[in-house]
């Protein structure tokens, strides 16, 4: 009798087998260091502090952790591969999940502004930076992710994943092979271009525009406050030469009312 053939891809459990876990470690240790080659590519009149770098930085952290955790978990739900819905999972979540990241950061971004709760504008964190800033940023981000998790799961429940999930890594023969490919080199790939413009989408307003917030929830920009220093410094020439001005200006006037006076003789 034959012995019947193993199932194709990795088993259930596999993505949180020893294997797997040491992928995921490598993984984070991976798109970690692109957000650390970005701040080093940075100008060095725009790159950010080490604190404030950590902090905009931590809630990336956070709201990946997120997403491949609830990747993990949904994967292991299915009796099929769970690689391969794992990876379903991952590309869905850096094509139409990046566009949704996008839209809830610049509606979050919008309704702060317009509430003037200045210290949950992402990347703002005041001066000297708060940590009760940032952590009130990172809710505001765990938020849009679990928005942007919740709605691709709704989109895995339209028919036909699963005729893809048979297919999509059907040419890979080792299961081993295949969760270096899915937990690995694709997740870097597409990290790391996620990290680079996520991290520029929310520490962009603060830190290449320059702006500062005040405490009354205006921003002023060190353009407007170099023109303010320049008047300031500029008012007393200024104050002086309008005087001089206005002082010739009546003397010309002084002289022109005399010529203009009629004269008159006395005869005698």
């Amino acid at each position: 009798m034959a012995v019947p053939r193993p199932a194709h891809g990795c088993g259930s459990g596999a993505l949180l087998g020893r294997f797997g876990v040491l992928l995921q470690a490598l993984l984070a240790l991976c798109a970690f260091s692109t957000l650390m080659l970005k701040r080093f590519k940075e100008p060095k009149e725009e790159r950010r502090p080490w604190r404030i770098w950590f902090y905009d930085t931590s809630k990336q952290a956070i709201g990946a952790l997120f997403i491949h955790f609830a990747n993990i978990f949904l994967s292991d739900l299915t009796e099929e591969d769970p690689c391969s819905l794992y990876l379903i999972n991952f590309i869905l979540d850096a094509t139409l999940g990046m566009l949704l990241i996008w839209l809830g950061v610049k509606v979050v971004s919008w309704i702060v502004q317009h509430q003037k709760y200045t210290y949950l504008v992402f990347g703002e964190y005041g001066d000297p930076p708060q940590a009760a800033a940032w952590i009130g940023q990172c809710i505001l981000y765990l938020l849009i992710m679990v928005f942007e998790k919740t709605a691709i799961s709704l989109v895995l429940l339209i028919p036909g994943w699963t005729k893809l999930q048979q297919i999509l890594l059907s040419y890979i023969p080792n299961p081993q092979l295949e969760l270096v490919l899915v937990m690995l080199v694709v997740p870097f790939i597409v990290n790391a271009i996620m990290f680079w413009v996520v991290d520029s989408l929310i520490m962009r307003k603060y830190y290449k525009q320059k702006d500062s917030l005040d405490i009354n929830g205006s921003i002023e920009t060190p353009r407007a406050r170099r023109t303010e220093e320049s008047q300031v410094l500029l008012s007393p020439d200024m104050d002086f030469e309008q005087s001089e001005s206005d002082q010739d200006t009546s003397g010309l006037q002084g002289m022109n009312q005399k010529m203009k006076q009629p004269s008159y003789q006395v005869v005698i």
